[in-house]
């Protein structure tokens, strides 16, 4: 069985240290990378999603817009209120 000793303590604490400053210096070279690729997924989802949104609106819209029959029903008769 080891027993803890100063020697290994400082060890212990170098490779620490050491690991959090190779994590700290990757992370400032890849994260702005992966944030700009998060932010430019997210822009084009948002792209689809409206072009989709138009085009089902569109289509809506001319299938639904009821056909106007110009159908001559009677003579229009304006009327005027008496005091």
């Amino acid at each position: 069985m080891q027993e803890a000793s100063l020697n290994n303590l400082v060890r212990t604490l170098f490779y620490i240290l050491l690991f959090y400053y190779i994590f700290k210096f990757v992370a400032r070279l890849l994260l702005p990378v992966l944030a700009q690729k998060v932010v430019e997924k997210a822009n084009q989802q948002m792209e689809d999603k409206f072009r989709q949104h138009q085009q089902q609106s569109q289509q809506q819209a001319t299938s639904t817009s009821p056909e106007k029959s110009k159908e001559v029903v009677g003579e229009y008769i304006d009327f005027e209120e008496v005091d």
